[in-house]
């Protein structure tokens, strides 16, 4: 396909949104010629209907909460990230008065506190347990240390108390310097297969240029197997796209990317989604199917979203995002989940996500005919710092400023 024609097809993906409305609006997203080919599980019939849910509140009270996940293990507990360094649990509806894990004297959330936005991208930003933490007890955490820098760190659970971690059994296991105060991602989560991802920004604005040197692991998501031994560590999967190129980062398994603050996989299908907050006017998804083999390019900063930097590389030598939005809309992708719970049975198959500012939740799902189907879902009033599911695919939003979290559930 040659530039001007991708360029025009992905410019009416933001045409599609700029006509949208508040309550009632669609916009369909034409299939790359590769997602076209890929084989599908059974496709999402009819557009959700906002009606058919509501959000009710489980909890609230906590201070700046980044990140909801649960163990694996089937005790039905939540566990809810505070930027500030504590890890919360969530049991039988009620929020514990003593935290699962404190690392406020590690995670620095205070590093930078942007006077005007009033948040930091700074702290405890996310965490993962081991697939098989029922039987090992392992979990693991991204924050930002002192310095500022971005570090990876394995944790076990308490033997005698499965409300608490071990303190003393904190293991770095990688630490990744960061220029600036921004950008630093913070995701993490196992894929389907065994490994463990983690999403790193470029660094900041100053330091673009990151995205695309392969010789930093700035700007990307990480692809790497953790030892499970008593002294923590990780290898390079056999089969990660860089593993044995000479000069470039082996833990590399996707780049391109600007803050790649949330992304999830599909419990069903396997498939990644990635939400990459944008820079100048332009918030990006990107999707990656299970087949994948890794390598892919996101184009930032040589291509925000659709538009060329002044040396831009070729556009089909990028992956471009399924759907963008302009800052009319919000100004920082929140990605969400596929929904795969059994409450709301419109919803299944389909992915959500949000923006932070302005607290919209779309939804999108892969139609009959192979395209992307994208509607306005719901207008809330939260700062959405990330969604969250639980171990029956059931389906939370986390209001930042407020403290507070939201549960999904059929309207009645």
């Amino acid at each position: 396909m040659r530039t001007s024609e991708s360029i025009l097809i992905w410019l009416g993906l933001l045409w599609f949104l700029v006509a949208c409305s508040a309550d009632s609006s669609t916009q369909e997203a034409p299939p790359t010629e590769a997602e076209a080919e890929l084989p599908q599980t059974a496709f999402v019939s009819a557009i959700p209907d906002p009606e058919n849910i509501r959000l009710t509140s489980l909890v609230s009270g906590l201070e700046l909460p980044l990140f909801l996940t649960h163990a694996g293990d089937g005790s039905g507990r939540l566990f809810v990230v505070e930027q500030g360094g504590l890890i919360r649990i969530i049991q039988n509806g009620e929020l514990r008065e003593e935290p699962f894990l404190d690392v406020s004297h590690l995670a620095d959330s205070m590093y930078f506190f942007d006077e005007l936005t009033h948040y930091s991208e700074n702290g405890l930003l996310g965490m993962a347990f081991h697939p098989n933490y029922a039987e090992n007890g392992l979990f693991f955490i991204h924050y930002t240390d002192y310095e500022g820098d971005s570090v990876l760190e394995r944790y076990q659970v308490d033997g005698a108390d499965p409300n608490r971690a071990d303190p003393a059994s904190g293991q770095v296991i990688l630490t990744v310097d960061q220029p600036h105060h921004w950008h630093n991602g913070g995701m993490l989560a196992f894929g389907p297969d065994g490994y463990l991802y983690v999403a790193l920004g470029e660094g900041g604005i100053r330091d673009r240029v990151h995205s695309q040197r392969l010789n930093t692991l700035l700007g990307s998501i990480l692809r790497i197997d953790v030892i499970l031994e008593e002294v923590a560590g990780y290898t390079i999967p056999a089969d990660n796209p860089y593993d044995d190129v000479i000069g470039v980062k082996p833990e590399i398994w996707s780049y391109g990317l600007r803050n790649p603050w949330r992304f999830s996989f599909d419990r069903a299908t396997g498939d990644l989604w990635i939400g990459d907050v944008g820079g100048g006017d332009l918030e990006e998804l990107n999707f990656q199917s299970v087949a994948s083999r890794g390598g892919e390019n996101y184009g930032w900063p040589d291509w925000d979203t659709v538009n060329p930097g002044p040396q831009a590389i070729p556009f089909e030598e990028t992956s471009p995002p399924i759907f963008f939005y302009s800052h009319e809309y919000g100004n920082a992708i929140i990605a969400g989940y596929v929904y795969r719970g059994a409450a709301i049975e419109d919803l299944y198959g389909v992915f959500l996500f949000g923006d932070f500012g302005s607290g919209r939740i779309w939804t999108i799902y892969r139609r009959e005919d192979g395209g992307w189907q994208v509607n306005e879902y719901l207008d809330t009033d939260y700062n959405i710092s990330s969604f969250g599911e639980d171990e029956e695919g059931e389906l939370y939003v986390i209001d930042y400023f407020n403290g507070s979290i939201w549960k999904f559930v059929p309207q009645e």
